[in-house]
This record gives structure tokens, C-alpha cells and sequence, in this order.
């Protein structure tokens, strides 16, 4: 059931849009959380903050996580020559670098109601 949400291959209605935007943002905050505290325990951060407070390696994963999905999305559904795809990309990762990894996933996940 979970890889048919996060099938980014596939064309989804605004339901399944809505699903896909909360399933990503549940592995996001779990792989975050863990990288975290791994690079933490490590010693390679020090003071990281929380997911949803924005600390600043969070930030960063969440805008690495947001690029690599929307690239996964645009090549897979061979929408890289589409402008509009493109532009929706750029907003999604500078909405989660500038604001929220919470608001920049939007219009990722908006991408992925469009037809080809």
C-alpha cells in the first residue's frame, strides 16, 4: 500500500496527492530524526534543534530529501522538458530552504497530480 503512495511514476488524483504529501513527510521526519542523531552521537553536529522547529541540518536534509523526490518525479514521468513541472520544483525546494520542509513538499506534491 505505501509503494503504491509513493509510486512517483504514476498519476495520482488530489486524494492520493494528499496521501503522498503526508507519507513523505512521515519519512522525512524519520530519516531526519535518525540522521541526526546519528551525525550527533558521532560528533559532526552539535546543537541540531528539532524537526519541526527548522534547525539548520534539518533544513538542509529536508531540502536535499525535497530535490531528490521532485528529480525522481520529473525524471520518471519524463516531465523535465515542461516549464511549469520545472517551475514547481524550484518553488518546492526554495519554499523548504527559505520556510518549512512542511510547505515547500506542497507543490511537490501538486506535481504529482499532473498529467504528462
Amino acid at each position: 500500500m505505501i509503494g503504491k503512495i509513493l509510486d512517483v511514476g504514476s498519476h495520482k488524483t488530489l486524494t492520493g496527492g494528499l496521501w503522498f504529501y503526508i507519507v513523505t513527510l512521515t519519512l522525512l521526519v524519520g530519516i531526519s530524526t535518525t540522521l541526526v542523531h546519528f551525525l550527533g552521537m558521532v560528533g559532526v553536529v552539535d546543537s541540531t534543534g528539532t524537526f519541526f522547529g527548522g534547525g539548520e541540518i534539518h533544513t538542509l536534509i529536508g531540502t536535499v530529501f525535497t530535490l531528490l523526490v521532485s528529480g525522481l518525479i520529473l525524471t520518471s514521468r519524463n516531465l523535465t522538458s515542461d516549464i511549469f513541472s520545472v517551475l514547481l520544483v524550484a518553488v518546492g525546494v526554495y519554499f523548504t530552504y527559505t520556510t518549512s520542509v512542511m510547505i515547500g513538499l506542497i507543490p511537490i506534491a501538486l506535481l504529482t497530480t499532473l498529467k504528462k
